[in-house]
């Protein structure tokens, strides 16, 4: 495992000489997060900021923060129904992207970073986070870009793990260009 990340971090560095200069933007996203297989919380809206970096024509980073505002949810225990109030989320991390494509572009995006689940009533609880998706990218003209995405987030704090699959819109303009 060594000498792979070893052999790429080399093959990065030797592309990187030859590649066209990197750039450094900001974005914004707004869209919807939807819980998976959690009867305690519903569906509700997502925002947050990212900030792409481009290194090379291929590979970006991308640090972000996030909130969401997950829905009530009215459950019935043997007879009695009662409503349970949603989390409150706030993410921060960093994503990797293979960015294929010109003016239109399709990648896989991975990711880790760190959620806070707060309630009131309850402890709040904070975990890893691991973001998987796809996104797709549309350049209406140089330095602006428009993205869809879809991701799985999955919160782990050990012992057990909250999923979420978020879909957003977003854009991003590049700011300056790095060498």
């Amino acid at each position: 495992m060594r000498r792979l990340i070893a052999v790429s971090l080399v093959a990065l560095a030797m592309t990187a000489g030859v590649a066209r200069a990197g750039s450094i933007g900001v974005g914004a996203f707004g869209g919807m997060s939807f819980p998976v297989l959690q009867d305690d919380v519903d569906k509700g809206s997502l925002y947050g900021v990212r900030v792409p970096v481009k290194l090379v024509p291929l590979v970006s980073l991308e640090p972000w923060w996030a909130s969401a505002g997950l829905g009530d949810k009215t459950m019935t225990v043997a007879g009695i129904s009662y409503t349970r109030t949603g989390f409150d989320e706030t993410a921060y991390g960093l994503n990797a992207m293979l960015t294929m494509g010109g003016p239109v572009s399709f990648y896989p995006i991975v990711g880790i970073g760190s959620t806070k689940l707060t309630r009131p009533g309850s402890a709040d609880k904070t975990g890893t986070t691991y973001n998987f998706g796809l996104g797709l990218g549309f350049s209406p003209m140089p330095k602006l870009s428009v993205h869809v995405r879809g991701e799985l987030q999955a919160v782990s704090d050990g012992a057990v793990s909250r999923k979420f699959v978020n879909s957003s819109l977003g854009a991003s303009y590049a700011l300056f260009s790095i060498p």
